[in-house]
């Protein structure tokens, strides 16, 4: 049947459906699906997604053509998206599954030199770094239309396996904003995506030198060095609601022991399990990067052992013992 020569509009609920079949079969081959989930209208909300999305509005050649894929990153169209260096491989419901493929050339060596001599002193830890917690100078230079971190469009090759003639489709439209919504929980992803390591933009030694001259106590930073190299906020959290002290309770009379309680903290996971360092992470509100950055491992190891679910995580005892010590902090 002829719709003069467009194909007849199918509904996004009838799309999905067919879309998750698909998916599926390809789950049953090994394929882990990453699909895109938007928590409410906005496509990106951190200072690495929105500046992303942001960057790529910025060139006029795509400006035009972006506006197609907003529906359809909103709608759920994303189902698979995936972030890998130099390369984004996504699967786009539309009338059929189309399949995307994004290459990104790795940033020029000169270029990436230059950004880190520039941020060099600015960024105080990793944790501030990911969630975006930047002074303005340092945003600037990040996210600087030619020199900062994010392609350029000769830098960028697209592929679809739609139809369409177009170079930028609405599928690899939707993807682009999809790599936005994506950075926002792993801003990671962008520095792995251009083949650099975001960990060279922090002056581990300097950081160390500032807490020390700030007064932190060795006692302190020894048990497991994150507090102290990387500046996570524990301390103040323990200050605004301090709790009664062993020396505060021997000090009290003796008809008023009785009412005080000292909270416990729970116990550390015996044995831990990838589910539990999981819920553990999620409880601080933190992506996989953050909470990497805060014990001091890898993402791609924090990943790998929450995909063991129930099962016991074989680690050294000193990296046990540095997750405990962590575990004390936080609970």
């Amino acid at each position: 049947m002829s719709y003069n020569g467009w194909a007849p509009y199918v509904p996004v609920a009838a799309r999905r459906a067919k879309a998750e079949k698909q998916l599926e079969k390809l789950k049953k081959k090994g394929l882990t699906v990453q699909p895109v989930k938007l928590s409410g209208r906005k496509i990106a909300d951190s200072f690495w997604g929105k500046g992303w999305c942001d960057h790529m509005e910025s060139f006029s050649d795509y400006a035009n053509r972006l506006p197609r894929g907003r529906t359809y990153v909103r709608n759920g169209s994303v189902c698979h998206l995936e972030i890998t260096p130099g390369r984004i491989n996504a699967m786009v419901s539309g009338s059929s599954m189309y399949t995307v493929a994004i290459t990104i050339s790795p940033l020029l060596k000169k270029k990436w030199e230059s950004v880190k001599h520039s941020c060099r002193g600015r960024i105080g830890s990793l944790i501030d770094l990911l969630r975006g917690k930047l002074d303005r100078g340092v945003m600037e230079i990040v996210a600087d239309r030619q020199g900062g971190l994010f392609p350029l469009p000769g830098e960028m090759k697209f592929d679809c396996s739609c139809p369409d003639w177009a170079d930028m489709c609405k599928h690899v439209a939707a993807v682009l904003y999809g790599v936005g919504a994506r950075l926002d929980n792993s801003p990671e992803l962008l520095f792995s995506l251009r083949g650099v390591n975001h960990e060279e933009l922090i002056d581990v030694s300097q950081v160390a030198a500032a807490v020390a001259t700030a007064g932190t106590s060795r006692r302190r930073i020894a048990p497991t060095g994150v507090a102290g190299i990387f500046g996570i906020e524990m301390a103040e959290a323990e200050a605004a609601v301090p709790a009664p002290s062993a020396v505060a309770v021997a000090n009290k009379p003796k008809s008023a022991r009785k009412s005080v309680k000292i909270a416990a903290v729970a116990p550390f996971p015996d044995p831990l399990t990838g589910d539990a360092l999981a819920a553990w992470r999620s409880s601080l509100k933190e992506s996989q990067a953050l909470f990497a950055a805060r014990i001091r491992m890898t993402g791609a190891s924090i990943s790998q052992w929450e995909k063991k679910g129930a099962t016991a995580l074989g680690m050294r005892p000193q990296t046990l013992e540095a997750l405990r010590g962590v575990w004390e902090e936080t609970r």
